[in-house]
C-alpha cells in the first residue's frame, strides 16, 4: 500500500526541513513547492492526503491557495492545516471560514503538528 503523501506550501527553508523530517518520520510521503503560484499548478494532478499551508508565500498567498482549492472539483475535500506566522485572533477566523480544517502559529511544537496531521487524515471532515 502506498503511503499517504503530504503536501507542504512552505517558503522557508528552515520549517520546510523540519516539517519534512516530522512527516516522513510519521510513515507519510512527503511533498514540498515553496510559493503559491507552484501550489496553485498543483491542482492539476492528484489530491494528497493531506496538505500544510503557509499564509505569507511569494506570488500568491495562501488564503488565496486555500480559496481555489476549496472551489476545486477533485481537491475540495484535501484537509488543510494552516501552519503560519500570523497569530492574531481573525487571522485564525479568516483561515477558517475560508476553508482550513485546522490552524498552526508558528513557532510550533512538532509533537502537536505531527498530532493534528494524522488526526486530520483519518477524519479529513
Amino acid at each position: 500500500m502506498t503511503a499517504p503523501r503530504v503536501v507542504l506550501v512552505e517558503d522557508d527553508d528552515m520549517s520546510a526541513e523540519l516539517v519534512r523530517f516530522l512527516v516522513q518520520r510519521q510513515g507519510y510521503a512527503f511533498e514540498h513547492v515553496a510559493d503559491g503560484q507552484q501550489a496553485l499548478n498543483l491542482l492539476d494532478g492528484e489530491p494528497p492526503a493531506a496538505l500544510i499551508l503557509d499564509w505569507l508565500l511569494p506570488y500568491v498567498d495562501g488564503m488565496t491557495v486555500l480559496e481555489a482549492i476549496r472551489r476545486h472539483a477533485t481537491w475540495s475535500s484535501v484537509p488543510v492545516l494552516v501552519l503560519t506566522g500570523k497569530s492574531r485572533e481573525e487571522d485564525i477566523v479568516k483561515a477558517l471560514n475560508a476553508g482550513a480544517n485546522d490552524f498552526i502559529a508558528k513557532p510550533f511544537q512538532p509533537g502537536e503538528l505531527t498530532a493534528r496531521l494524522k488526526r486530520l487524515i483519518r477524519n479529513p471532515a
